[in-house]
C-alpha cells in the first residue's frame, strides 16, 4: 500500500475541463494522449451544453470514448439571454469551485473563449490553480468570445497558441515568451489521427442520402451584435433554397444568447424540407469531420470552416463578422449576411476553378502533432514558481 501510495502521489494530476461539442472535438487526442501517459493522473471536468438534453447530452459521447468523468458542473439556464448567460458563469463558478477544491489539480487545461471556460479560468485563478490556455491570441470581433479568450490569457501561466502570429500577439499582451508554444491547432490533429468514413458509411451512420451537391451548414450566435439572428439565419436558409438539388446537413448553433432562436428557425427550416436537409444537434467529431469531407462547401460562421476545412481542402463561405480577425487560407470566401451575397459566395465555391484550385491549399495551424507537444509540455514543465506571472514588456 505505500509503494502504491507513493507512485500515486508523483503522478502528475492534470486537469482537463470541457463545455461543448466542438472544444471536446478538439481536446479529444489531446485526452487520449494524457490518459495513456503513466505519469499523468487524468481528471476530466465536463459542463455547459454536455449536461443539457437540448444539446444532446454529449457528456454521453465522452463516457463512450472510454474516459472517466470526474466531476459534471450544471451551470446552463433555460434562458439564453445576457443576463442568463452572466448568471450561468455565476452558477459555474459556485460549483466549479468545489470541484477543483476536491480535485486540487496540478495543471487544468482549458481551450478557447466560451462563457462556461471563462466560469472555469476565473475560479482555477481565485484558487491558484495553474492554468494552460488552447488557442489563445486568436481574433472573433463578432463575438463576446474576444474579450473572454483575451481576459483568459492574462489568467492563464501556460499558453498554446495555434500560429506564430497569435503567439506574437499573447507575448503584445504582457506575456513572458518562454511560457507561450506555438504548437498548431488540435483540429488538425483530428484531420491526421481520424480514419474518417467513406461516403456509403456516412450516409449509413446518418440514415440520409447525400447528392451530386451536398453543403454542410453551422451558425452560430454573433453574441456582440444588438441585432435579432432572425434576419440573418432567414437570409441564409432563402440562400439555400436557392440551390433545390443540394443536400444540406445542418448542425444547430451553440448555447450563447440567440442559439435557441437559430435552433427553433433550424428545426422548421428542417422539418419543411426534410427529403434534402438533415438536422443535427451534435454529429460528433468523425461524422462531423466525414460530411466535412464529403461535402462540397462549408458554409456559415463556425471557426471549423476555416481551420479544419482548409486541412480537407474544401471550401468555406463564411457568413458575417463573427470570425472577423482570424487567420483565413484563400478557401474561405467571405460574405455579408444579406440573402444575395450568400448565395453569390456559394456560386463562386461551387464554381469549376474555385474546387480546382482547393487540392493546393495547405492548412495555416500546424502539421498535426500539437496533442502530443501539448502532453509533453503539460508533463515536464517545472510547477515551481509557474503561478507567479511577470508583465512582458515589449521594447518600443
Amino acid at each position: 500500500m505505500g509503494n502504491y501510495n507513493k507512485q500515486h502521489i508523483s503522478k502528475r494530476n492534470i486537469a482537463v475541463a470541457t463545455g461543448s461539442r466542438a472544444e471536446y472535438g478538439l481536446l479529444y487526442w489531446l485526452l487520449k494522449s494524457l490518459q495513456a501517459d503513466p505519469d499523468i493522473n487524468l481528471q476530466i471536468i465536463v459542463t455547459g451544453m454536455h449536461l443539457a438534453p437540448e444539446f444532446g447530452l454529449t457528456y454521453k459521447q465522452i463516457e463512450n470514448d472510454g474516459f472517466y468523468i470526474d466531476a459534471k458542473v450544471e451551470m446552463l439556464l433555460s434562458s439564453d439571454t445576457k443576463v442568463g448567460v452572466a448568471k450561468a458563469i455565476g452558477l459555474g463558478i459556485i460549483g466549479l469551485a468545489d470541484v477543483l477544491e476536491r480535485l486540487r489539480p496540478d495543471i487544468i487545461v482549458i481551450l478557447g473563449d466560451r462563457f462556461e471556460i471563462f466560469a472555469v479560468a476565473q475560479t482555477a485563478m481565485t484558487l491558484n490553480i495553474p492554468l494552460a490556455h488552447l488557442h489563445g491570441g486568436e481574433l472573433t470581433e463578432g463575438a463576446i468570445d474576444e474579450a473572454i479568450r483575451h481576459s483568459i490569457t492574462k489568467m492563464a501561466q501556460l499558453h498554446f497558441v495555434a500560429a506564430e502570429v497569435y503567439r506574437q500577439r499573447v507575448i503584445q499582451l504582457g506575456e513572458q515568451p518562454e511560457r507561450v508554444f506555438n504548437v498548431g491547432a488540435l483540429a488538425v490533429d483530428n484531420i491526421k489521427h481520424l480514419s474518417l468514413l467513406d461516403k456509403a458509411s456516412l450516409e449509413t451512420e446518418l440514415g440520409f442520402a447525400l447528392g451530386t451537391l451536398n453543403f454542410l451548414v453551422t451558425y452560430h450566435p454573433i453574441t456582440l451584435s444588438q441585432q435579432n439572428p432572425t434576419p440573418a439565419v432567414c437570409a441564409l436558409l432563402e440562400a439555400l433554397d436557392s440551390f433545390p438539388d443540394a443536400k444540406i446537413i445542418i448542425t444547430k448553433a451553440n448555447a450563447d444568447q440567440g442559439g435557441r432562436e437559430i435552433n427553433q428557425l433550424l428545426e422548421n427550416y428542417a422539418q419543411n424540407n426534410h427529403s434534402r436537409v438533415y438536422l443535427s444537434p451534435s454529429l460528433g467529431q468523425l461524422k462531423y469531420l466525414s460530411t466535412m469531407k464529403q461535402v462540397d462547401v462549408i458554409i456559415g460562421n463556425s471557426s471549423s470552416g476555416l481551420i479544419e476545412a482548409p486541412a480537407l481542402h474544401k471550401a468555406t463561405v463564411n457568413i458575417g463578422e463573427r470570425q472577423q480577425g482570424r487567420l483565413k487560407a484563400e478557401s474561405i470566401i467571405d460574405c455579408a449576411t444579406d440573402k444575395q451575397a450568400i448565395q453569390t459566395a456559394i456560386m463562386q465555391a461551387i464554381s469549376p476553378d474555385f474546387q480546382q484550385k482547393l487540392p493546393s491549399i495547405s492548412s495555416l495551424y500546424g502539421m498535426g502533432d500539437a496533442s502530443m507537444r501539448i502532453k509533453h509540455l503539460l508533463k515536464t514543465i517545472g510547477l515551481e514558481q509557474l503561478i507567479i506571472k511577470r508583465f512582458y514588456d515589449i521594447a518600443f
